[in-house]
């Protein structure tokens, strides 16, 4: 709970819009995107940089703990309240009035509130885009400070390369801003502080205000399923990227359980195959060009199929079928994929990365190993295979008696960790940051001198009670 005189004082900093305290009002705010459920003593919504940096101070000051809290998309529960009732959330959904556009730059000045479907439509008009493809719909602040990825990582990479400059607010008794925002793409006067805030879940500091770098938006495209040839996913890409370039902008793997939740869960979507059976392994491979399609150029389809053809030849082919077809019906799939398998049962879920040699043999390893560790649960991966993520989704029937074993799902997270971790040298948490579900493997898995020095820098930035992560 919190005292009606720090209410009083943080809404004559926020005014009345800038405070929030009815349950029934703030019920939103703590509920998360898949997992957690807490509750929060009040919500502040502070509307400008200026606002965040007073109510920080006044919350540090009194001892008040902050969870900041953006589009609350994430499944780690990095941005939610404890079920304590002590801690209170610092929204950025009223941070949303700055933008401004730099063409010559190819930039954007953005406040953190921003949802990403926001910014983007903004941009349409001038052909641009923030180059960060995702499934859900974040708010910005929250891409910069989990270092959001995507589907086309691979041809754009992630937030943290995409991020020209900041604004942040450190939990220290003044609230210092911070004024990180250049708009230079090359600058080495000394440290590149903003990288300090990038993917540290906001525990170091507030992030209110981003520059971004845009990217055109593709004028041409053409996708295709690939089945690639037994344990041929790599030579696959290997083949593709020799072939196409800076042309190759998304190479999806999706496993036949991930393909058939998807399909049971969304009956509108066209199965493609040969009879409605699904392969074992499906890639959706994409290509793109940013310019309108010129007068005796190649069309995209026509350069994806030459492409394929080739590889279709080689010696011991990598490529077993390949179908290629429209874009939108293409990704329709993709993006059911989460949805579908939340669907088959009780979902735990796992966001892990890997050397992409070693994603398939991961995946492998984990499918021959499960029915005799855990019998009854199914394997639902899908990911980025061309970057080394993996979206190593397992579930369980709803009526299952595992789910009557309290120590189940901790006995089954500790053992895909430590293979993914110990044995294939891999990271515990790819995209998602670290947030309450994962800080015991951050504990863990992390070197006591790295803790020691996170520990550091989150005393020398926010000493306050700042964010759900605890580094050190």
């Amino acid at each position: 709970m919190i005292d009606e005189h720090h209410i009083d004082a943080l809404t004559k900093l926020l005014g009345d819009k800038g405070v929030v305290t009815r349950p029934e009002d703030m019920e939103a705010y703590g509920i998360g995107a898949r997992y957690d459920r807490g509750r929060a003593a009040a919500v502040l919504r502070p509307a400008t940089t200026a606002e965040v940096s007073a109510a920080v101070s006044y919350c540090v000051r009194t001892g008040i703990p902050l969870i900041p809290q953006s589009g609350n998309t994430g499944l780690v529960s990095g941005s939610t309240p404890d079920s304590s009732g002590d801690e209170v959330v610092l929204s950025l959904d009223r941070l949303t009035h700055q933008f401004a556009l730099d063409l010559d730059n190819r930039s954007v000045r953005v406040d953190a509130g921003f949802r990403l479907s926001d910014l983007n439509r903004r941009l349409e008009e001038h052909d641009l885009f923030f180059p960060i493809d995702l499934g859900a719909d974040p708010r910005i602040g929250g891409m910069v400070a989990t270092n959001t990825g995507g589907s086309r990582f691979l041809k754009y990479g992630d937030v943290r390369r995409n991020t020209l400059g900041l604004k942040v607010v450190v939990a220290d008794e003044a609230g210092t801003v911070l004024d990180l925002d250049s708009d230079l793409r090359k600058n080495n006067t000394g440290v590149d502080w903003k990288q300090i805030f990038i993917g540290t879940s906001g525990a170091f500091g507030i992030v209110t205000e981003c520059v971004l770098n845009l990217e055109r938006v593709p004028k041409q495209s053409a996708t295709a399923f690939l089945v690639p040839a037994s344990g041929a996913v790599l030579p696959l890409l290997k083949a593709m990227e020799e072939r196409l370039g800076a042309y190759l902008s998304a190479f999806e793997g999706m496993s036949k359980n991930a393909v058939a939740a998807a399909f049971a869960h969304v009956p509108s979507l066209k199965n493609p195959f040969q009879g409605g059976n699904i392969p074992d392994y499906v890639i959706l491979a994409e290509v793109s060009r940013t310019w309108d399609p010129r007068e005796g150029e190649e069309p995209l389809d026509a350069v994806l199929e030459n492409v394929l053809a080739e590889i279709w030849e080689l010696e011991g082919a990598p490529l077993a079928d390949a179908l290629v077809g429209p874009p939108h019906e293409i990704w329709a799939l993709r993006h059911a994929l989460s949805e579908g398998v939340k669907h088959l049962g009780k979902l735990i879920a796992f966001d892990l990365s890997f050397r992409r040699g070693d994603i398939m043999p991961f995946c492998d390893h984990m499918k021959a190993e499960m029915p005799e560790k855990f019998p009854g649960v199914t394997v639902c991966d899908f990911g980025h295979i061309g970057d080394g993520g993996v979206h190593f989704n397992l579930v369980v029937a709803k009526d299952s008696p595992l789910l009557a074993d309290p120590t189940f799902e901790q006995r089954l997270r500790e053992w895909v960790f430590a293979v993914a971790v110990e044995q294939y040298h891999g990271s515990f948490s790819a995209e998602h940051a670290i947030g309450r579900r994962n800080q015991a493997y951050y504990d863990f898995y992390t070197p006591e001198k790295l803790k020691e020095m996170a520990a550091g820098l989150k005393m020398l930035t926010s000493p306050g009670k700042l964010g759900s992560v605890r580094f050190g």
